[in-house]
């Protein structure tokens, strides 16, 4: 099993070391981590005077199907008076042997949007694609037996010459992939979410792309060779890797910088024996997966039969309008028209972020954010009620 580093030592200090920073004594921008609260955003960790600890109980990703109990911490956003695009970490940790101890790091961009989760490592801090004012800081715990124990974890926000090439685009990364259908109805995700029957979800091989449960911050456009789409938020980790962005370049790819950016490296090892044929944890690889979709995705979106080769698209790599999907529970329907009589070509799930790419005007639907005649096409052909989706503005006429 490859880690990225391992310490095995009873009690251990992780340190990050910081980038050449301004030297002024900006207090705000430093500040120690409230470990002392587990609530909703948090899942597989608890709380014990002042420190966090990974849970006997807590869940092993369902996707990746590999016995690494994870656990998430997720800290209050911080807010600073000038902008920001990196934050180094001090932790203050317990790491037994085969377990491990991750800080990461968002920068919020817009309403509800925010970066996709960098790493702050012990060699560098976590640099972010932009500058940002508010930041948000997780804690990631993993251990194949003994559980890995976080006592402190200091912080420091500056700004660092960014490293990244991933820039926004209208429209988002996209890359065609093999799906498989996760099932593993009764089980629990990354997240902590219970798969439930004809579910609505989709797992990805790095928690870079992780949402929290009930949240869609990080989610999916997935599209069939049937011209059939499905709009669904990351909530597991998975198939076979756990530490594959494959959507990122290499320059920011967490692991298998070798290899062309949008492929998975399940893909290669399946189709090209890289790495021996085997994932990350030393398994072979028995199919090409790059994206797990839960039963309701696969059957239900898609129309999908068996596992088939899909184009993807990472909805919080994109830009322009954007809005998350509120329904009772139940997908919203994905119309070729702006009225619920057109013929679905698809679904969107609860949750789910969406991007618009412009607003119609026709029939008037009432739903969970009132009663309106506006429709959003959010692709070619494809059309939502706004009367079903929060938080978009600036949408323009189509």
């Amino acid at each position: 099993m490859t880690r990225r580093y391992l310490i095995p030592l009873a009690v251990a200090t992780v340190l990050t070391a910081g980038l050449a920073a301004p030297a002024a004594a900006e207090t705000d921008r430093e500040w120690t981590a409230d470990l002392s609260t587990v609530n909703a955003d948090d899942n597989g960790v608890t709380a014990h005077h002042g420190a966090v600890r990974l849970d006997r109980a807590a869940p092993t990703p369902a996707s990746a199907r590999a016995a690494v109990r994870t656990g998430f911490l997720q800290l209050d956003p911080r807010t600073f008076d000038a902008p920001v695009n990196a934050v180094a970490a001090t932790v203050r940790s317990s790491v037994p042997a085969g377990a491990e101890v991750a800080v990461d790091v968002r920068g919020a961009v817009g309403d509800e949007q925010w970066t996709e989760w960098v790493e702050a490592r012990p060699d560098a801090p976590a640099v972010l694609p932009t500058e940002v004012t508010t930041v948000q800081v997780r804690l990631a715990l993993t251990a194949e037996k003994a559980s890995p124990e976080v006592s402190r974890v200091d912080l420091r926000a500056f700004t660092a010459v960014a490293t990244s090439d991933v820039g926004a685009q209208a429209a988002g990364l996209s890359y065609r992939v093999y799906a498989t259908r996760e099932g593993l109805v009764g089980g629990t995700t990354a997240n902590g979410h219970v798969i439930v029957s004809r579910d609505h979800f989709v797992a990805l091989p790095s928690r870079r792309g992780l949402s929290a449960k009930g949240t869609g911050t990080y989610s999916v456009r997935v599209c069939a060779s049937n011209g059939r789409c499905e709009w669904a938020p990351v909530w597991d980790v998975g198939p076979w890797n756990t530490k594959d962005d494959y959507w990122n370049p290499s320059s920011t790819r967490e692991m298998w910088k070798d290899l062309p950016q949008g492929k998975p490296e399940a893909q290669a090892a399946y189709q090209d024996g890289y790495n021996g044929g085997k994932d990350q944890f030393g398994r072979a690889v028995a199919n090409p997966a790059g994206i797990d979709l839960a039963d309701g995705t696969f059957w239900d979106g898609l129309k999908l039969t068996d596992n088939s080769w899909v184009t993807v698209t990472y909805q919080w790599t994109g830009s322009g309008p954007a809005g998350f999907v509120r329904t009772a529970g139940d997908p919203l329907n994905v119309r070729s028209g702006a009225t619920s009589t057109a013929s679905q070509v698809g679904l969107a799930a609860n949750y789910a972020q969406v991007r618009v790419e412009c607003q119609v005007t026709g029939q008037s639907v009432t739903g969970s954010q009132g009663t309106s005649n506006i429709w959003f096409r959010i692709a070619s052909g494809k059309f939502i009620a706004r009367a079903y989706v929060s938080g978009v503005s600036g949408a323009t006429a189509c």
